[in-house]
């Protein structure tokens, strides 16, 4: 952590005895207030761990937990930077890890979710005000750098050339020394554990050329390179920040899955009597009373009363369903109308939503583990980097060379391989193919999508949501009278039920009756012209004796009754208008296709049969869909997972990449690498254009940027570049891969989003 940054230990509510960091001991405060006990008898805690700032830190995290006697398990989220450790037996020592992580140069504190978002905030405000201090800094040296080029090649005196490199040296040190933290910490800490980074090189390029230009001030020199110094820590921090800005986006909105969860619980006892208690003091076998509007605290099983039900976060199913006597309700489900007496099954942290949130938090991690292009390159760049200039210096000393000049040479090494083409080389195609797509209707999330999503060979497409249009649509409104369809649609407009929006919608401009009467759990009523007029359930509209028929298995009923006029009305989601279409363009880049659904297999079926695809589940829980991607990966299969309930959010997070519309609740669209806009699914086959040519232009510029050291860093070691030079040589470079990440603007341009 950079001075500035409130530490954990700051925001989190430990007790006085704490000290402010931990040391090579635990935090002296009652861990086993932080411990739980797991479903296979482990122990486990979670740890909020500080100064994680790339990739690398997962495995070097990871690897020193484990290495503990007695250590199962121990998972890092880089997003969240949570640490998940499970102990092999019941005997578990926090302090263990405390130690170890502090070993490492690592400070970690017990994880508080509710104080994560403040520490991420310190962070983020932090980054901003060094990106700030860099720009402004940058700004101004440039101003005077610009004076002393022209200056050198007219008429400039030294005595006015050391003013304005003197005064570049007042803003650029003190700048480069707050601007710096960020690298410069994670510098220091990969030396003390005996490893080097992208950081390294950074900070000895940073401070060597800040050294060398105060040196060549001091001696009255043409040139100074203050000016290389502060862009190149402006640049850097500007995606550092945004990568941060990112991760933090992301997390906050995955935490909005414990908006579903209820704080409080209606109890019953003995004799009836209502007692309101947290919904954690609830225990199996307690009765619990849940009211319409409320959210369902507890699983259980209704014993008494009846409801319509919202279960999207079980089954994906946006039709609420009827509960009766004998159904299982979960935690989270949303009560629309009537109300339930429910035998508690599961409360607290064994609730199919806490289940749900543990899916979906070891998804997120497992997915940390794919290595981007460039971590994977800058794996090797930056012990060859190091070696190089080093062996330049060495070099040229041993050969007689003075050591002002043998340090300039190693200077301009260190700033011609300086990694920004690197650097540029990935994220340059990221924003130029991010506004190809956002052309196209889609909105990218994660930095490496585009990556993953050109590896794949398999789609995998939840139905309801996906396939098929967010809202349900009258299916037989053709049927009824145009009288009998306005009256349903007058009295559908009346209601709050998801099932007469739908009815109210095939009525446009409908408006309620003047005085209606709403029968919760039923529908609603009112006299029409002196008669009654009914809409809602069958047994409300005494229809239960018209034939339902084979072709409404796949549909919500409604009943309507005006007088003795009756008739069934089919409330039934459709498949998206080009949903045919894509099916075909996928095969034909060679994509296999499954579908893997929550809904009923009778409502999946005629969706498979019209889409043409063989390979198909229904029912399936959330650890079911992540059990089939798994079996898929095990195959060899890259799959792209497409979903939008927030049941898909767990198999989102362990797909190989993932889509979800913009119209999916916010924890699935938090967990989605790509959002799409719109009702159409062409943006699917948009995105894997757009990102299989993405992908190769990356590879093009990191060839770039090899060849450009091929090149460039011989010179360099043979003395005929000098620190101007190569600052120059490497903002052409840096050009050289931006113009070439500019054809990603023709890669697809959405053609296919539009066709």
């Amino acid at each position: 952590m950079t001075s500035g940054q409130a530490s954990i230990g700051d925001v989190f509510d430990l007790p006085a005895k704490a000290p402010a960091a931990p040391s090579a001991t635990a935090p002296a405060h009652d861990l086993s207030l932080y411990l739980r006990e797991e479903a296979d008898g482990r122990m486990a805690m979670d740890f909020a761990v500080e100064g994680i700032d790339c990739a690398a830190c997962i495995d070097e995290i990871e690897d020193a937990v484990e290495g503990l006697p007695g250590i199962a398990e121990a998972r890092l989220n880089y997003t969240s930077h949570r640490l998940a450790v499970a102990w092999s037996t019941t005997a578990a020592d926090p302090a263990a890890v405390f130690a170890a992580l502090a070993g490492i140069g690592y400070k970690a504190y017990p994880f508080g979710a509710d104080k994560a978002e403040q520490i991420e905030r310190n962070i983020s405000r932090h980054l901003l005000r060094c990106l700030a201090v860099a720009g402004f800094a940058a700004m101004n040296i440039m101003l005077l750098s610009v004076s002393v080029w022209s200056g050198n090649v007219t008429d400039i005196d030294p005595e006015t050339r050391d003013l304005f490199h003197w005064l570049s040296a007042l803003i650029a040190l003190p700048a480069c020394a707050y601007a710096g933290q960020p690298f410069f910490h994670s510098a220091l800490r990969a030396l003390r554990n005996g490893a080097l980074n992208m950081d390294v090189p950074i900070t000895l390029g940073v401070m060597l050329a800040l050294g060398v230009s105060v040196y060549e001030t001091l001696h009255h020199a043409e040139h100074a390179y203050f000016d290389s110094a502060v862009m190149l820590l402006f640049f850097l921090l500007t995606g550092r920040y945004l990568d941060h800005a990112m991760r933090r986006k992301t997390r906050i909105e995955a935490s909005n899955l414990a908006a579903l969860k209820a704080e409080t619980a209606n109890r019953l006892d003995a004799t009836g009597g209502i007692t309101l208690v947290p919904a954690a003091a609830v225990k199996p076998g307690d009765l619990v009373l849940v009211r319409a509007g409320e959210r369902v605290p507890v699983d259980g099983i209704v014993v008494s009363g009846r409801a319509a039900v919202d279960e999207s976060l079980v089954t994906g199913e946006t039709l609420p369903r009827d509960a009766v006597e004998g159904t299982t309700v979960h935690a989270g489900a949303l009560i629309h109308h009537g109300v339930l007496h429910l035998r508690t099954t599961a409360a607290g942290e064994d609730t199919f939503l806490v289940e749900v949130e543990r899916l979906l938090e070891r998804a997120s991690t497992d997915r940390n583990r794919y290595v981007r292009l460039a971590d994977r390159a800058a794996r090797l760049y930056a012990p060859m980097v190091h070696t190089t200039a080093l062996l330049s210096l060495v070099g040229w000393l041993l050969v007689g060379a003075s050591l002002h000049h043998a340090v300039l040479i190693a200077v301009a090494v260190l700033i011609i391989t300086c990694p920004c083409a690197l650097a540029l080389a990935v994220p340059a195609v990221q924003v130029v193919a991010s506004g190809t797509l956002m052309r196209a209707g889609v909105l990218i999330n994660a930095g490496d999508a585009f990556e993953r999503l050109a590896e794949v060979d398999t789609v995998v497409f939840d139905k309801t949501g996906t396939l098929t249009t967010p809202e349900p649509h009258l299916a037989n409104a053709d049927a009824l009278s145009p009288a009998l369809l306005e009256i349903a649609g007058r009295l559908a407009a009346g209601s709050t039920h998801p099932l007469a929006r739908a009815v109210a919608a095939a009525v446009p401009g409908a408006t309620p009756y003047p005085e209606m009467r709403e029968v919760a759990g039923s529908g609603v009523e009112a006299e029409v012209d002196g008669v009654l007029a009914r809409l809602g359930s069958p047994e409300f509209c005494g229809c239960n004796d018209l034939p339902a028929g084979a072709a409404i298995a796949d549909a919500s009923l409604v009943a309507l009754r005006v007088d003795e006029e009756r008739a069934l009305l089919m409330i039934r989601q459709t498949l998206r208008t080009d949903a045919v279409e894509v099916v075909r363009r996928l095969r034909a880049m060679g994509k296999s296709l499954v579908i893997v659904s929550g809904d009923r297999p009778v409502a999946v079926t005629p969706v498979a049969e019209a889409l043409g695809i063989e390979e198909w589940q229904g029912g399936a829980t959330p650890a079911d869909k992540i059990a089939t991607l798994e079996r898929l990966a095990a195959r060899g299969r890259r799959v792209l997972m497409v979903g939008d309930g927030i049941n898909d959010a767990p198999s989102l997070a362990a797909a190989h990449v993932s889509m979800s519309p913009i119209a999916a609740a916010d924890v699935t669209r938090a967990q989605a690498d790509l959002v799409f806009l719109g009702d159409r699914l062409a943006p699917v086959v948009a995105a894997i254009a757009v990102a299989t040519r993405a992908r190769q232009l990356m590879r093009e510029n990191l060839m770039i940027a090899v060849i450009y050291n091929l090149f460039a860093v011989p010179l360099a070691i043979a003395g005929f570049v000098t620190p101007l030079v190569a600052a120059a040589a490497m903002s052409g470079s840096s050009v050289i891969v931006t113009l070439n990440a500019l054809r990603a603007r023709s890669s697809g341009d959405g053609r296919e989003a539009r066709s």
